[in-house]
C-alpha cells in the first residue's frame, strides 16, 4: 500500500524526537508496543559473544556451533544431547536471568497509560517486569511451555521444574534418559512450543491473548493511538511492523514510532504521523523517564 515502503529514515533531530515521543506517550489514549528481539538485545541479553560462551563453550568445541540462535537447530547426535542443550537454553534465557532495565523503564512509562503489547520474543520479559499479563499477546511462544512435536492435541505444558532437573543432573553434555520428555497423551517427544512451522501449537491462553489484542485494537480505532515499535527486524514484518503501518495509515490520529539501532524506518507517506529513532533501546528508554 506504501510507494516506497521503509525508506524514511530516523525523522529529526535526537532530542526533538525524544521530546515528541514523550508527548506521545503523555497525550495518546492508548498505546500498542510492539516488541522484537532487539528490546532483549538491547537489555544485554545477546545470543552470541562472551554471554554464549559462558555457557556453552563446550558445545562450540564439539560441534562448532557459536551463537545460541542457530543451536537450536543444530541436529545432535541423541535426545539426551538435545534436551542438554535446551535445558541449559531455557534456563539462561527464561528462568535464571535478570529482569532487563528497558523492560523495567518501559513499564515506568507506560503503567498508568491504556497500554497492550505484542510481541515476538519468547523470553517472558515483559511479564517478569511486571507488566499486566492480560495485556500481553506472545505471538511466537514462549521458553516456558512445551508441547507434542506431532502435535497430536492443542495443550502446552509448563516445564521450568523438568528443566532445573535436566540441567542439574546432565553430565558430557546428556541429560538422563530418564528425563526426555514425552507427549502424555501419546507417548511422542516433546518439543519446545516455539513457531518454527505448523506444527506450533496455539492453546488456549495463545487465542485468549490474541482476542483481547483484537478487541483493544477494536476499541481505540479511531482514537488517538502511539504504535511503539521496539527493536522489531524485518525476519516477520507481518507480525508487527506492516500491521502497526497500516493501522496508522488508516487512522489520521494515530502515530507511529519506531526505536531501533541502525534500522528505524518508515514510509514516506507517514513520515507526518511518525517519529523514527536510530537509537539504542535501552538509552532512549531513559531519556524519556
Amino acid at each position: 500500500m506504501f510507494s516506497k515502503i521503509l525508506t524514511a529514515k530516523s525523522t529529526g533531530d535526537f532530542s526533538d524526537n525524544i521530546k515528541r515521543l514523550k508527548n506521545e506517550i503523555a497525550t495518546s489514549d492508548a498505546i500498542v508496543i510492539g516488541a522484537g528481539a532487539g528490546l532483549s538485545a538491547s537489555a544485554g541479553f545477546d545470543y552470541s559473544g562472551e554471554r554464549f560462551y559462558k555457557y556453552f563453550s563446550d558445545f562450540h568445541k564439539k560441534y562448532g556451533i557459536t551463537d545460541m540462535y542457530s543451536g537450536g537447530f543444530y541436529p545432535y547426535e541423541t535426545p539426551r544431547e538435545y534436551w542438554a542443550w535446551w535445558s541449559r537454553h531455557i534456563l539462561v534465557n527464561r528462568y535464571d536471568c535478570p529482569v532487563g532495565k528497558p523492560y523495567s523503564d518501559l513499564l515506568k512509562l507506560v503503567k498508568d497509560k491504556d497500554y497492550f503489547v505484542l510481541t515476538t520474543n519468547v523470553d517472558h520479559q515483559f511479564q517478569r517486569a511486571g507488566f499486566d499479563k492480560n495485556r500481553l499477546f506472545y505471538t511466537q511462544g514462549d521458553y516456558g511451555l512445551w508441547q507434542c512435536s506431532r502435535p497430536c492435541h492443542g495443550k502446552t505444558y509448563d516445564n521450568e521444574e523438568a528443566v532445573r532437573r535436566m540441567v542439574a543432573e546432565q553430565t558430557d553434555m546428556k541429560i538422563p534418559a530418564a528425563l526426555i520428555p514425552k507427549c502424555p497423551v501419546c507417548g511422542a517427544p516433546m518439543t519446545m512450543n516455539l513457531r518454527c512451522d505448523s506444527s506450533f501449537v496455539q492453546d488456549e491462553g495463545w487465542y485468549a491473548a490474541a482476542n483481547r489484542y483484537e478487541d483493544f485494537i477494536r476499541r481505540h480505532s479511531n482514537l488517538h493511538i502511539l504504535f511503539l515499535e521496539l527493536g522489531v527486524g524485518m525476519n516477520t514484518p507481518v507480525i508487527i511492523k506492516y500491521p502497526f503501518l497500516e493501522m496508522t495509515a488508516q487512522n489520521p490520529n494515530a502515530v507511529y514510532a519506531c526505536v531501533n539501532q541502525g534500522r528505524a524506518f518508515c514510509p514516506p507517506e507517514l513520515r507526518s504521523q511518525s517519529v523514527c529513532i536510530n537509537a539504542d533501546i535501552s538509552a532512549l528508554l531513559s531519556a524519556c523517564l
